[in-house]
C-alpha cells in the first residue's frame, strides 16, 4: 500500500500560507518547526498536519508561483476530500479567502477551488457516493 504522506510548499510567507491551512484543518497542529538552510538560503519551516499527514511549509521562495491559467510545466493543484465541503467553504471565507473557481457539475461530487497566500490551487471535494464508478465518472476531466 501506498498513501500520501506529506507535500512540501515553499512559499514566501509562511504565517499567511499557515493560516490559510489553519482554516482548512482546524484538526491539524505544527508537529514540528525549525530554523535551516537550503542550498546556502536561510528558511523557516514547519510540519503542519496530524499523526499521517502533514504539509512541509517552508518560507524560503523567492518570485511568483506559475500562472494557473497558463500552461508552463509545474504543479497545476492538488486535492484534498472533505465530507463536509461548505463547511470548509465557510472557514475559509470566515478566514478572509475567496473561492478562485467553481468545480465542474456532476451528479457525484461537489469540488470548489481556492488559491493559497503563495499562489498554490487547492482543491476540495466532497463525494456524494460511496461507489467508485460513480465517483470517478464524470462529465468533464479535473485531475
Amino acid at each position: 500500500m501506498l498513501q500520501l504522506e506529506h507535500i512540501n510548499l515553499v512559499v514566501d510567507d509562511l504565517p499567511a500560507v499557515l493560516n490559510f491551512y489553519q482554516a482548512v484543518f482546524p484538526h491539524w497542529r505544527i508537529r514540528t518547526q525549525g530554523k535551516g538552510e537550503w542550498s546556502g538560503k536561510p528558511r523557516n519551516w514547519v510540519h503542519f498536519g496530524d499523526d499521517y499527514q502533514y504539509l512541509a511549509i517552508s518560507d524560503h521562495g523567492e518570485g511568483e508561483n506559475r500562472e494557473l491559467a497558463g500552461f508552463q510545466v509545474g504543479l497545476a493543484h492538488f486535492a484534498f476530500v472533505t465530507s463536509n465541503l461548505d463547511a470548509v467553504i465557510k472557514r475559509l471565507e470566515d478566514a478572509g479567502f475567496t473561492i478562485a473557481k467553481n468545480g465542474a457539475d456532476d451528479l457525484w461530487r461537489k469540488n470548489i477551488y481556492f488559491t493559497d497566500p503563495a499562489g498554490f490551487e487547492v482543491e476540495f471535494v466532497e463525494y456524494l457516493s460511496d461507489l467508485p464508478a460513480e465517483r470517478n465518472l464524470s462529465n468533464e476531466v479535473t485531475a
